[in-house]
């Protein structure tokens, strides 16, 4: 069995002239917490979608757990799960219904248990009847990883999982965050724009400015290795110099 729970090979997007994603390549291991850094239109984002199979890429292939998006979407998809600041749950709904809804999307087997277990991991058993739309924002990301752990994914996507929560509620996420990736051997790509945060969950981190992996490595040893006493200096770099950092 291979050690790889994502691969991604030749990954391009293209739209119309511009090239959001420019022939990128990586893997992720089981375990492992890998960052994607890169300013806003870097395309973080779109690559996550193309993972997902939301967005088609133009050229490349992306395999989960051994199984290729393109051929295998449905097995693919069912060992991957997603969380996003910007992708809330419905909020007219409460915290056991929504757990409820997406377990039935995600056929997990004893659902009932497995929301409860869930409810108590992320002390959400006081708020099982409460409507999501009501609850702190810390709260409802709560919820969202709970939500993105229904299925047991063996790749978790969480695209800016703590932004604008506060930083001890930050966190807590980021420890339960880690903790489970550790515990389930569960593959992680995260993006983020905290390097704090970065530094502190990320195994490797890969920097993405306009479409193109520009570097790759350790997030406490990178900056140092590149010349810069942090990894927020470096980003600062990466992002106002991409070319001369390619040219490297």
């Amino acid at each position: 069995m291979s050690n790889k729970v994502l691969s991604v090979y030749a990954f391009s997007k293209r739209y119309g002239d511009r090239l959001a994603v420019d022939n990128i390549s990586f893997d992720i291991e089981y375990g492992e917490v890998v960052g994607l850094l890169g300013p806003n239109g870097a395309g973080k984002t779109t690559t996550i979608n193309m993972i997902l199979g939301v967005l088609e890429p133009s050229s490349g292939s992306v395999t989960i757990a051994g199984k290729d998006v393109a051929t295998q979407r449905a097995a693919a998809l069912a060992v991957t799960n997603f969380s996003a600041s910007y992708a809330p749950l419905p909020g007219n709904l409460s915290v056991e219904q929504n757990l409820r809804f997406f377990g039935l999307i995600y056929d997990v087997k004893n659902l009932s248990a497995t929301i409860q277990h869930l409810l108590k991991r992320f002390d959400l058993l006081p708020f099982r009847k409460t409507k999501v739309g009501v609850l702190s924002s810390g709260e409802q990301v709560r919820v969202s990883l709970a939500k993105a752990m229904l299925n047991r994914p063996r790749l978790l996507l969480l695209d800016e999982p703590t932004a604008s929560l506060d930083p001890n509620v930050a966190n807590q996420v980021r420890t339960m965050i880690c903790d489970f990736a550790k515990q389930e051997a569960v593959g992680v790509l995260w993006t983020s724009h905290n390097m704090f945060e970065v530094e502190k969950v990320c195994d490797r981190v890969l920097f993405l400015s306009h479409g193109k992996i520009l570097l790759t490595g350790n997030p406490k040893t990178l900056p140092r290795e590149h010349g810069e006493q942090t990894l927020e200096d470096l980003f600062i770099t990466l992002a106002r110099e991409p070319l001369a950092q390619t040219a490297e």
